[in-house]
């Protein structure tokens, strides 16, 4: 049985449905990140984003002062590890 479950969006608030136990039905099936874009989003958001904000989120992370952001909290991270 798959494995669904009713959320809200950390970004947004609006609900939507996480589909994990059926990952190629997902929301956010499609939407590809780099491994930097996903850690990056995982280290700002405490759970899954919608559909909607991971869109945003790709469009805003390719722009200059996102892409310095992230590179700065993830070496802030990676300092914080070794």
């Amino acid at each position: 049985m798959a494995n669904h479950e009713n959320k809200h969006c950390p970004r947004c608030n609006m609900p939507f449905e996480c589909k994990v136990g059926s990952i190629l039905l997902c929301q956010c099936q499609g939407i590809n990140f780099t491994d930097q874009e996903r850690d990056y989003i995982r280290l700002t958001y405490p759970d899954c984003l919608c559909r909607n904000c991971l869109m945003v989120m790709k469009r805003e992370i390719s722009t200059t002062p996102a892409q310095k952001k992230m590179r700065t909290i993830l070496e802030a991270i990676k300092k914080g590890k070794h």
